[in-house]
């Protein structure tokens, strides 16, 4: 604490902001502990190889011998493979198609635990200037359905916003709402996939867990009170049993912007916030804190008999769990497993897979550390760019023993910021730079309008929502790369998609409404 001072730890304190973490990254940056942390080079971008790149859009072949395949899941199973009939047994092998995969990963989902990272709130999400840096000619066609929503979400936590909109133009349920119910869903098709000689496990992909912030972590609460009694989850929660609302949390804390580098060092805390001497900055630090803030739950679930965690972002409506994927991670005995979507013609910036200075797989910003040339040519060598879909899928064995070197190496980054409230610096943890960290993981290739329905900006939402893509004056392009109207079209029909199975919606005139738990128990039967 000494190198703030007392005045300045006040009025830090009148913020929320933590002042031992902020001091502690301070001292390090100053003493050098971060001057060794290079940005990300590519040497080559990788190849889907079957083993540590798969693509899992297709058919899907895993071979192993059947006592290590036995020794990697007949535990959590609570019995054996061959009782349970669980793959083709070829000789000394088992070998597991996509269907296999599937029908494994759903007896395991007792092992499996969903955590969402919730952000901060809606309101830059909803901000018209970053909207309109998307398209300005889509925001005026949408501009009436942009106020409606604007309205509902400026202030509040992302997740408890609307997801998209009815075909009626009226609000949908939640981001948190749409998560939760996916889960009940799995729960309920467990019990009937698994039947009543299932041995006593526990909760199937539940309990949600999850990391706040200190800004919006009670309002989250609040509003779970409230899911408790919504139609789109009681009766799964009376039918089921698992009360989904009742989340596991750790609360994010803010840190202090610094000063801008040009300010040379040693750095300080950022004190002139908005012009006014000795105010400082509340800023968050990255969703790479999620490893520090949530080391007790990732822990207590690894005690408690869970295996796997998913992590992921609140606001992509395509992170959901994939029984198939868990099987994969299990009977590999991995550390874990990330989802990148195959590239399509209007991915031109975000992170990619590559193969960095170092010879290891790591995430690479396209247009930052990889040019679009080199993208180009990889290309036309056959090979297949992958964009970081943000959802992680973690052994947990791993992970707890883990999580203290993680938390201790997980680089940490400072950027220059130019700014309202003036120039200073931020420091940030990314939460897939631990891709560059693990010695044995697995990325999965999947469909981007399959598991990929984000949504940073909300005309995001809307083009997801369908609005008014019949109308003439949608934005459209030859030039593939600005044809909103066509990525409008397939991330809508993956939004349907969506919402017809895993979400377990029933779209009825133009509204999507929930199925009551005997209509699903009926269809999964």
């Amino acid at each position: 604490m000494s190198e703030i001072p007392q005045a300045v730890i006040t009025n830090m304190e009148e913020k929320n902001i933590d002042v031992g973490l902020t001091s502690r990254i301070l001292h390090n940056y100053n003493a050098g502990k971060y001057d060794n942390i290079e940005p990300v080079q590519v040497k080559d971008i990788p190849r889907i190889d079957g083993e540590q790149v798969v693509d899992m859009t297709g058919d899907v072949t895993l071979r192993l011998h059947r006592e290590t395949a036995e020794a990697r899941v007949g535990g959590m199973l609570g019995h054996d493979l061959q009782a349970a009939n669980f793959g083709r047994a070829e000789g000394d092998e088992l070998v597991f198609g996509k269907a296999e995969l599937a029908a494994l990963g759903m007896h395991l989902l007792p092992r499996v635990a969903y955590g969402v990272l919730n952000g901060g709130s809606a309101t830059s999400y909803a901000d018209y200037k970053k909207n309109a840096k998307l398209d300005e000619a889509l925001l005026d066609l949408l501009g009436a359905e942009f106020q409606q929503l604007a309205e509902l979400s400026r202030g509040r936590a992302k997740g408890i916003t609307p997801a998209f909109l009815q075909p009626d133009g009226t609000p949908g349920p939640s981001f948190l709402e749409l998560k939760m119910r996916s889960l009940l869903i799995l729960a309920l098709e467990y019990e009937l996939r698994a039947g009543g000689d299932a041995p006593k496990l526990p909760d199937p992909a539940a309990p949600l867990f999850q990391m706040t912030s200190v800004y919006n972590t009670e309002e989250i609460a609040r509003t779970y009170d409230e899911y408790r009694d919504s139609p789109m989850l009681a009766d799964l929660i009376e039918a089921t049993g698992i009360d989904i609302t009742r989340a596991e949390t750790g609360v994010q804390p803010l840190l202090a912007a610094y000063t801008h580098s040009e300010e040379g060092r040693p750095k300080r805390v950022f004190t002139r916030a908005f012009g006014r001497e000795g105010e400082t900055l509340p800023i968050p630090g990255g969703h790479g804190q999620n490893f520090q803030v949530l080391r007790g739950i990732y822990r207590g679930l690894y005690e408690r008999g869970k295996y796997f965690a998913y992590i992921g972002n609140v606001d992509n409506l395509g992170f959901t769990v994939d029984p198939a994927s868990v099987a994969y991670l299990a009977l590999s005995g991995k550390e874990a497993a990330f989802d990148f979507s195959f590239r399509t013609s209007v991915d031109v910036k975000g992170g990619i897979l590559v193969v960095d200075q170092n010879d290891r797989m790591n995430a690479a910003d396209l247009g930052v550390a990889v040019g679009k040339d080199e993208v180009a040519e990889a290309e036309s060598k056959g090979k297949k760019i992958l964009f970081n879909c943000a959802t992680g899928l973690f052994n947990l064995e791993y992970l707890a023993g883990a999580i203290d070197h993680i938390i201790e190496n997980l680089p940490v980054r400072f950027s220059d910021q130019d700014k309202d409230a003036g120039k200073y610096s931020q420091a940030e943890q990314v939460t897939w730079e631990i891709i560059g960290m693990l010695d044995d993981f697995v990325v999965f290739g999947v469909d981007k309008y399959e598991r990929f329905l984000a949504a940073k900006v909300l005309l995001e939402t809307l083009m997801t929502s369908g609005i008014k893509l019949d109308d003439p004056a949608y934005p459209t392009d030859d030039d593939p790369t600005a044809d909103l109207l066509g990525t409008a079209q397939k991330l809508h029909a993956g939004l349907e998609r969506k919402l017809s199975t895993v979400y377990g919606m029933k779209r009825v005139g133009d509204r999507w409404i929930p199925k009551s738990a005997d209509e699903l128990r009926g269809e999964l039967k």
